[in-house]
């Protein structure tokens, strides 16, 4: 393997992290209807693609360690995209909550938290439950379970996505804002 080989493996599967991850976060994105963020990130993928493509047919024959770096990139591409895309956590969930002994509790503490609530009386298979319904940012999902389970660390919860929304929930902050936010909330 030359140098020249193993630089241009390197950049393929460098480049190849980029494009899948973009890959990734787009197919997510696209499946919760954000248009238009589908549109720029579809645009810069395909143009990395070609980009890598025109790199490796050019050289597969003589250098068929190419098509390994490829295939690496690819794979390492989708547990990358896939972090990222959690990391960022677009969108939205319903977050349903269901206790036997701290309803009144939990709703009033994550009211207090700035979340809408919903509340619903129940039957479970031991008897009782309060339901409690909130829909949050997905950013925001530890936060809330964390006040939910200050209450009832045995509540029983589904989190499901949701794909739109009528209005934006009030995110939940559990700590001081810091990085570039703090320099906005200073006065």
């Amino acid at each position: 393997m030359t140098l020249h080989i193993l630089l241009t493996g390197l950049f393929i599967f460098f480049a190849r992290i980029v494009d899948v991850s973009i890959g990734t976060v787009r197919t997510i994105v696209t499946v919760q209807g954000r248009t238009r963020l589908a549109f720029v990130l579809g645009f810069f993928e395909v143009t990395l693609w070609v980009t890598i493509i025109s790199a490796i047919v050019k050289q597969i024959y003589t250098a068929p360690v190419l098509a390994v770096f490829y295939g690496l990139g690819f794979a390492t591409g989708n547990v990358a995209g896939i972090a990222i895309e959690r990391k960022i956590a677009l969108g939205h969930v319903a977050l349903h909550a269901f206790t036997r002994r701290a309803g009144e509790a939990m709703a009033a503490r994550l009211r207090e938290a700035g979340q809408a609530v919903t509340t619903f009386e129940g039957e479970g298979r031991d008897g009782p439950v309060k339901e409690i319904l909130v829909v949050c940012r997905r950013k925001n999902v530890k936060q809330v379970l964390e006040l939910i389970k200050m209450d009832d660390p045995d509540a029983f919860y589904i989190i499901a996505h949701a794909r739109e929304v009528s209005h934006d929930p009030l995110p939940v902050y559990s700590a001081m804002p810091t990085g570039w936010r703090a320099v906005l909330k200073r006065k």
